[in-house]
């Protein structure tokens, strides 16, 4: 079992930014892939990044590229979304997720990705 926990959601203008912070645990040597997804309009996951085991390949939505980064600390068991020049379209509930196995670019449908955590809320006003 694999435990993520969220952080870094709030309120944000338009062209600001935000980190977001995703905490896992709960196995040994456990080095994840990990993405990030957020809810579309029709309150489906939409794939929004992926990165590997160990963070030297990443993988992005077409629709955040060159705003957003997703990077990892290892050592600190934790993954980051760093969301520049927000978007009121960006406004959702951003949820990080971690899949045991190997890393691939083209898993971009949340059913490859076993767990997940409970969310954090982004909002950008414009």
């Amino acid at each position: 079992q694999v435990q993520l926990i969220e952080t870094g959601g709030g309120s944000v203008q338009n062209g600001d930014s935000l980190r977001l912070a995703c905490t896992y645990s709960g196995r040994t040597n456990g080095d994840y892939p990990m993405a990030w997804f957020r809810l579309n309009p029709e309150k489906e996951r939409e794939f929004v990044a992926s990165i590997s085991q160990s963070g030297s390949t990443t993988t992005l939505a077409d629709s955040v590229k060159g705003r957003f980064t997703i990077s990892r600390d290892n050592a600190k068991n934790t993954v980051y979304l760093q969301m520049n020049s927000l978007k009121p379209e960006d406004t959702s509930v951003y949820y990080c997720a971690a899949r045991i196995g190997t890393y691939k670019s083209e898993y971009r449908d949340s059913r490859y990705w076993t767990y997940r955590g409970q969310g954090t809320q982004v909002t950008v006003s414009s």
